[in-house]
């Protein structure tokens, strides 16, 4: 998760050190996505995807952590950044580069590294203009939704046992739109100013229950759509407005 500086208290107040809890789940995100990597590397494509999706829930949850315990330092900002750099970033681009692009020789790598690049422009421009942005909205796409888009298509193919080979324009494709998405100026709903422990109509908790049953059915067809859904949000909500600011003119 990405972590606002905003948020973090003054440091003239906090004593030196580091707090474990929060720092524990940045860990485990960190050790998922390196995990990813190893299993890409030995050919397990469906597990490596599955340790990613696990990066993205420890990762989600860091943030949360720290907040809820007033634990926010300088320190784990920065751990989290780092982290999602392995998690988000490198293991993608590696797992649909073993799985797929590496057919396509040159283009491969450098589709891969594009992926690669691109969440960590995207990484350092959060960092840096997270003072200038509306909190409702993230400029481009989140890494993590990224990565989850990657990996996705990476585990409903292998569930399918449709192999990279097949469909490496197509995994290219898809893999350089989201790089591109990342570093664009479209803007996606963040999910923040939803309030986790208010009220909430029982028709909500009627949904999450039918999405908790729906991925638990098919988890990797049921996440891709998901992200890929978010993914295409953007672009659309963008196309939209567009559309309605023509018409008032």
């Amino acid at each position: 998760m990405e972590l606002d500086p905003n948020q973090l208290p003054d440091k003239s107040k906090r004593p030196r050190g580091i707090y474990l809890l929060p720092n524990l789940f940045t860990t485990a995100a960190l050790f998922a996505g390196f995990y990813s990597i190893v299993s890409a590397m030995k050919g397990n494509f469906d597990i490596a995807a599955i340790a990613v999706f696990i990066a993205m829930v420890a990762d989600g949850l860091d943030g949360r952590v720290a907040r809820m315990t007033n634990t926010q330092t300088a320190f784990g900002a920065e751990y989290d950044s780092l982290s999602d750099m392995v998690a988000f970033a490198v293991a993608p681009a590696l797992i649909v580069y073993s799985w797929s692009l590496f057919t396509l020789g040159k283009l491969g790598w450098l589709v891969a590294f594009v992926y690669t690049a691109t969440t960590a422009l995207r990484l350092a421009r959060f960092n840096t203009q997270v003072h200038d942005v509306d909190k409702r909205y993230f400029q481009g796409l989140p890494c993590p939704s990224a990565a989850a888009v990657v990996a996705g298509m990476v585990w409903c193919c292998s569930s399918y046992e449709i192999t990279g080979i097949l469909i490496a324009i197509p995994a290219a494709i898809v893999t350089f739109s989201v790089a591109g998405l990342m570093v664009s100026q479209i803007r996606y709903y963040s999910f923040k100013q939803i309030d986790l422990k208010g009220r909430v109509p029982f028709f909500v908790v009627v949904i999450v229950v039918l999405m908790i049953a729906a991925i638990a059915i098919n988890p990797p067809q049921i996440l891709f759509a998901i992200f890929l859904g978010y993914a295409c949000s953007g672009p659309i909500m963008t196309l939209w407005q567009l559309r309605k600011m023509k018409r008032r003119r």
